[in-house]
C-alpha cells in the first residue's frame, strides 16, 4: 500500500503541542491530508511521537489523550511496520548519505511505503534520496 508522503515526527508535534503555533496550522493540514490515504507514518514515528508527546509537550498528554491519538491519529497513517529488511535498508541508507541511523530508518520507512516526498525538518530540503524528495514543510 503506498502513500504519496511520509510524515516525520517533527510534523506530528507540532500538530499538537500549542507551544509551535506559527507552524501548527501547516501540520494539521498535512496531518488531515494523511488521514485521507495520502500519507503515512512507521511505528518508529508512533513511538517518538507518544514519547514526546507524553513528557515533554508544554502541557503532556494524559495517557487517555495519548491513547485517543493514537487510535485516531497515529494508527491510522501507520503503514510502516519494521522488521529485518527495514533495518537493513536503513543501514544501507545511512552507509549511503551518512545519516545518524534514526534518520536513516525515517528515510527507509518512508521509501518502503512508496512515498515521493518525505515531510521533515531535520534532513536538507530539497534533497532527493533514491527517488525519494526531502521537503521541510515549514520553510
Amino acid at each position: 500500500m503506498s502513500a504519496n508522503f511520509f510524515l516525520d515526527t517533527n510534523v506530528l508535534v507540532y500538530c499538537f503541542d500549542a507551544r509551535f503555533p506559527d507552524k501548527q496550522a501547516r501540520a494539521r493540514g498535512l496531518v488531515r491530508e494523511a488521514l485521507t490515504g495520502a500519507g503515512a507514518i512507521s511505528f518508529q514515528v508512533v513511538q517518538e511521537f507518544l514519547n514526546v508527546a507524553l513528557r515533554r509537550f508544554a502541557e503532556p498528554l494524559t495517557i487517555e489523550q495519548a491513547r485517543e491519538v493514537l487510535d485516531r491519529v497515529l494508527l491510522p497513517m501507520c503503514r510502516v511496520s519494521q522488521d529485518a529488511d527495514l533495518y537493513r535498508d536503513a543501514l544501507a541508507v545511512q552507509q549511503r548519505w551518512g545519516f545518524h541511523f534514526f534518520d536513516a530508518l525515517i528515510v527507509a520507512s518512508a521509501q518502503a511505503g512508496g512515498c515521493r516526498l518525505l515531510y521533515t525538518e531535520d534532513l536538507q530540503h530539497g534533497q532527493i534520496l533514491g527517488g525519494l524528495r526531502v521537503v521541510d514543510p515549514f520553510r
